[in-house]
Formats: structure tokens, sequence, C-alpha cells
């Protein structure tokens, strides 16, 4: 009999690490997925939100802050995954020279605990400061 719990126990905290392990795999892939796209959109939208006259004609390089903020959100949305809920926060948008400062907090759907009477939800959040670099 003594043996019979023994063989449950090592099955239970089997089943108990299988599930820790997908956890913290799911989180991880999540934080990473979500620390790619901000990174590669924050370039591809500083890229679209170039002012090419001024360029042309005086050679600053500087960004248009509303048409950042519009291509950002547009490529942001095209790649978010729809099982979570984003939260957007721009920071800071300097025209010139071109830097911004964002950050995405990343909420699980399905990750809601009750503590008390109380729904808490973890958030991942992912910042990154961009600054436009050039070859000249």
């Amino acid at each position: 009999m003594k043996e019979s719990f023994w063989a449950a126990m090592i099955v239970m905290l089997g089943i108990i690490s299988i599930f820790l392990v997908y956890y913290f795999q799911t989180v991880t892939n999540t934080s990473e997925h979500n620390y790619e796209l901000l990174k590669e959109t924050t370039e591809a939208a500083m890229f679209d939100a170039l002012d090419l006259p001024a360029y042309r004609n005086d050679e600053t390089i500087r960004i248009d802050q509303e048409r950042f903020v519009a291509s950002f959100y547009r490529r942001f949305a095209e790649d978010a995954t729809l099982a979570h809920e984003y939260k957007i926060y721009i920071y800071d948008v300097h025209q010139e020279p071109p830097k911004v400062s964002i950050k995405v907090d990343t909420f699980d759907m399905s990750a809601w605990f009750s503590l008390g009477s109380s729904q808490t939800r973890i958030a991942l959040s992912n910042r990154i400061d961009a600054i436009l670099e050039t070859k000249y």
C-alpha cells in the first residue's frame, strides 16, 4: 500500500511539472514574439514616417509624428496575436533626430486569477527606445 502512494505521488509530480514547463514555455514564447514584433514594427514605422521633402531640401533626417503613430498601430495590429490583449504606450517621439520610446503590455485573455474578492491579470511588458540610424 505504501508503494502505491509513492507511485501516485510521482505521477502527480510529473503532471504538475509538465504543466509548469508548458506554462513557462508559453510565457517565454509570448514575450519573445512581442519583443520581435515591437522591434520590427518600430523600425518599419520609422522608415514609413521619414520626411522626404525635408531630406531633399536641406538633408535633415526627421520623422513625422502622426505618420509614425498611424503606421505603428497599423503594422502592429496586422501581426498581433488575437489571443492576447495589448496596451500600447508611446512615450516619446522626437522628430529630429528620429527617436521613439514605446512600451507594450500584453495580457493573456485566459490568465485571470482570483485573489480574495478581486481578480488579477498578469501582464508581460516589453519596452523599446529606438533611434533611426542611416549609413550616411
